[in-house]
């Protein structure tokens, strides 16, 4: 039932923009209703420019203090939708996105799909420790370095043949 929607939603949408770019003209006239079109995606992507840094700093103060970044990124991913819902040409969609940009709506989506989600998180100390930083040992393989190697001319590769 719930899947059946989607496919409906996806063909009402379009329909309902129609009708109200129709009523949109109408009351304010075709010229005005493409400018306010033309209006909202430039206005989406300057939002998407502005919150999108703000949100990306948090992210990266997040990072740094060792805090769950699961909000930024939500709050990030949110911000994209938003501006791409006004950059699409239609008010109903404009309204969604501009409802998506005001941080107390995102905060509430946040709360609602905090309980649904599961952010997973690597942690790393600020300075990384030099035995952390050597690639993990592969059971079975000698790993020597430059200093511990040495090829005797005179010998074969072994693996040539299996080439």
């Amino acid at each position: 039932m719930r899947l059946s929607l989607i496919p409906l939603f996806f063909l009402l949408l379009p329909m309902a923009e129609i009708a109200t770019f129709i009523v949109v003209g109408r009351e304010i006239g075709v010229g005005a209703t493409l400018g306010l079109i033309l209006l909202s995606a430039i206005v989406g992507a300057l939002l998407l420019r502005a919150q999108g840094l703000g949100v990306l700093r948090k992210l990266q103060s997040a990072s740094r203090t060792g805090e769950n970044p699961g909000r930024q990124i939500v709050h990030g991913a949110m911000i994209v939708v938003a501006a791409f819902l006004l950059i699409l040409p239609g008010f109903l969609t404009d309204v969604f996105g501009i409802l998506l940009f005001i941080p107390a709506v995102r905060e509430a989506v946040w709360q609602f799909l905090r309980k649904r989600i599961t952010v997973v998180t690597r942690t790393s100390s600020a300075r990384p420790d030099p035995a952390s930083t050597r690639p993990r040992a592969i059971p079975g393989v000698i790993d020597l370095d430059d200093a511990e190697f040495t090829r005797d001319p005179g010998r074969t590769d072994p693996n040539d043949r299996l080439r």
